[in-house]
């Protein structure tokens, strides 16, 4: 391993191997490190030996040197060195190894190490960038610890990858016809039968056939993982004897998190994480990441030094107060400052790298509105929005904010610019509030439903701005969201009260599992009937990995630290046919979403009259009469919704008007029986029922029904039916043949 360093160049920032136009090869190294006085590049042997090279250039705040000899699988960190002076926001202590922020690959993990025979249940002060257990604890980390911590946290690896994705086929599916599916890597894979052992809880489990089968199987387009850049551990878990199972504490923001890797930490889980995302591309199936920009591992001023508080803490982190504290819009200690240009520039040049380099086709942005703060508001013009919209690169990809964080003004749902699509937590919160009988009228459920135009119909958005989800990771199951009303958090350590108290679930009558035929047949039934509202709302729906097969976390609304089975999708669940039953009618209800454009709007409805009386958007209710101002405002449990194919506005690519089938959904959630009347002219004259949630299959019985008829609508049920025929004011539409051939 060399020592000798070369000039180097400053671009680009991170390791870069090459080999030099005289035949020499070695690796580039640039950091930038604002206000440091020094920096020294620590080079580490297989038997732990490091080496300590000084980076002698400078370049506009960016150390850099070329050493010859360095070759991929190198493991290597900095030590940086400047003033320490807490109370001014600088913490530069060459004591403490650092990750490269740029580094693409990592080796080991924060995971803690306690003295002979405490296990890891206690950790040494030598991780922190001050002395822990200081009798006052306000000024401990005010003094500078010396204790080395190379030993203890995760080292960058050089990574040399010149693959040009050219037999990649990315898929490109529209906003209009996405299907989210969020998942954890490996707890998609950690218990399923048919991935063998070794591969299971990796990149290389998610890309066998036996997942990417269950994916198309489904139906979905695209996969959104849960984040897997490089995360370290909190220490208040570690000394739980748990861990962060999430992974929403990102340490590095290049490298594919090693634990998740199969084939090895030194550069291989590059290629690994690559080849996975070619074999869901293969399959139709987008990959979006989680990404957890707002924050980072370090936490707050007690938190650990592994990164960037010792680059340059006031580069980095929004400063508070006397510059000792940091503001925390997130909840997790610390708030990334994206207006300063370094930081914005590692955000960007990351989301780039995994889109050029590493294939994936967009993000969901943990806690947007935190990276849309400007000095200390959300604003919407912020440097950050403002760059990514223009972009070439991240312009073109599937861009979701989170749309709020914890800090005050923090909610934005409805706020973010055109190119965005947003988690819309109004749908979830009125669609369960329906289904428990809790909406006081049916208002909001009207809006959610037709694709949140309330919150969306601006500045050029569409519905698909709205990504529909009843779950998503972070809470209740879809199971459990009908077999609970309170968290059962125990077995996170923390008395129960970590996690949300605002659940608007409904037990079915009995807290927790039941042996109650009725109870266990309602419960199905009420998962029937939110998967289907789910899937019938315009919008982008999201359904949550296991979700589709009855998948419990035992009511633990909050599994951010459970890497066991209570977190892990049970596939053994298949095997019970009434779980199956739910899997294949969510592959159904998708199949139908796919196969009808009148579903997947990529307008918002107008509800204008047309001259033969129909309208694109038509409400109902029970007696079969269009819904009146005062209806909107009285409660009820039932309403019918109307989707007309003759009117979606939308055309084809030769520029011809797309048409469809006309559709009446009816949704019930009274706990009796009720009696619907089927419209007659000008919507129809005789439907089919498609979906009917009564029944275990939610198949409907396939029978014509002539309008104006009475239809029975089981208690707590939807029932879906399609016009096949046409009142007298005209024929049923012809389906433009462009449709019929994407069928």
């Amino acid at each position: 391993m060399g020592s000798r360093v070369w000039t180097g160049s400053s671009e680009p920032l991170g390791a870069r191997f090459r080999v030099g136009p005289d035949g020499v090869a070695g690796t580039n190294f640039a950091l930038w490190a604002g206000g440091a006085e020094a920096v020294e590049l620590c080079l580490f042997a297989e038997d732990g030996t490091e080496t300590r090279c000084v980076l002698g250039e400078l370049t506009h705040e960016i150390w850099h040197g070329f050493v010859p000899g360095v070759v991929p699988g190198q493991r290597y960190g900095y030590r940086v060195h400047g003033r320490w002076d807490p109370w001014m926001g600088a913490r530069w202590n060459p004591a403490k190894l650092l990750l490269d922020p740029y580094a693409r690959a990592v080796d080991g993990e924060f995971t803690g190490y306690g003295p002979a025979g405490r296990g890891r249940g206690a950790l040494p002060a030598e991780m922190y960038g001050h002395v822990r257990d200081w009798p006052q604890q306000h000024v401990a980390d005010t003094v500078r610890d010396e204790r080395d911590s190379a030993p203890y946290v995760p080292k960058g690896v050089v990574v040399h990858d010149d693959d040009d994705w050219a037999d990649d086929h990315r898929p490109k599916t529209p906003w209009a016809d996405s299907v989210i599916y969020e998942l954890h890597v490996r707890g998609f894979t950690m218990r399923h039968p048919d991935i063998p052992e070794r591969l299971r809880g990796t990149y290389a489990g998610l890309a066998h056939p036996a997942a990417v089968a269950h994916l198309r199987e489904l139906g979905v387009t695209a996969v959104e993982l849960l984040p897997v850049h490089q995360f370290a551990h909190e220490d208040h878990l570690l000394r739980r004897g748990l861990g962060n199972y999430w992974g929403y504490n990102s340490v590095g923001y290049f490298a594919p998190h090693a634990a998740y890797s199969a084939s090895g930490t030194r550069g291989e889980q590059v290629g690994e994480f690559k080849r996975m995302v070619r074999a869901l591309h293969a399959a139709g199936i987008e990959v979006i990441l989680d990404v957890v920009y707002n924050h980072t591992a370090e936490a707050g001023e007690y938190g650990p030094t592994l990164s960037l508080r010792g680059i340059d803490n006031r580069g980095y982190y929004r400063l508070q107060g006397d510059l000792r504290r940091y503001a925390d819009y997130t909840g997790c200690g610390n708030t990334l400052h994206v207006v300063q240009p370094n930081v914005l520039r590692l955000i960007t040049d990351s989301l780039r790298y995994w889109v050029t380099e590493m294939g994936v086709d967009g993000f969901r942005f943990d806690l947007a509105a935190a990276l849309a703060r400007s000095m200390h508001d959300v604003d919407m013009l912020s440097p950050f929005l403002a760059v990514i919209a223009q972009d070439p690169v991240l312009r073109r990809v599937k861009l979701i904010a989170e749309p709020w964080d914890v800090g005050s003004g923090g909610y934005q749902v409805g706020s973010f610019p055109p190119l965005w699509t947003e988690w819309n937590d109004r749908y979830r919160d009125a669609v369960r509030d329906f289904w428990r009988g809790a909406l006081p009228d049916v208002r909001d459920l009207g809006y959610r439903l037709s694709g949140s135009s309330d919150l969306y119909a601006w500045g050029g958005r569409r519905p698909y701005a709205s990504v529909n989800f009843i779950t998503a990771h972070d809470g209740f199951t879809l199971r459990d969201l009908v077999s609970y009303e309170h968290k059962h958090n125990e077995a996170n350590g923390e008395g129960n009260r970590d996690g949300t108290d605002d659940n608007r679930a409904w037990n079915c009558g009995a807290e927790g599992e039941s042996d109650s035929p009725a109870v266990r047949a309602l419960r199905r039934r009420q998962l029937r009937n939110m998967l289907t509202t789910l899937l019938l709302s315009t919008g982008v729906p999201m359904l949550v990995a296991g979700d589709e097969m009855g998948r419990t976390q035992g009511g633990n609304n909050n599994a951010y630290c459970q890497d066991d089975e209570t977190s892990w999708v049970d596939w053994s669940l298949l095997e019970d046919p009434g779980w199956r039953a739910l899997r294949d009618l969510a592959a159904r209800l998708i199949a139908l979403r796919r196969a009808h454009p009148v579903l997947r709007r990529r307008a918002f409805f107008s509800g204008r009259q047309t001259p033969d009386g129909l309208r694109d958007l038509a409400w109902f209710t029970a007696a079969g009469a269009e819904m009146t101002e005062a209806d909107w405002y009285a409660p009820s449990s039932t309403v019918g919704m109307y989707l007309s194919g003759r009117d979606i506005a939308q055309r084809d690519p030769q520029g011809v008007p797309v048409v469809d089938d006309s559709f009446l959904a009816l949704l019930h959630a009274g706990d009796e029986a009720v009696r619907c009347t089927l419209p007659g002219a000008p919507w129809a004259a005789a439907y089919e029922v498609l979906v009917d949630t009564a029944r275990e299959s939610g198949r409907g019985a396939g029978v014509r029904r002539r309008a104006g008829t009475l239809l029975t609508v089981e208690a707590r049920s939807v029932v879906l039916l399609k016009v096949v025929e046409a009142a007298a004011s005209g024929p049923l539409p012809v389906r433009s043949e462009a449709r019929r051939k994407t069928e």
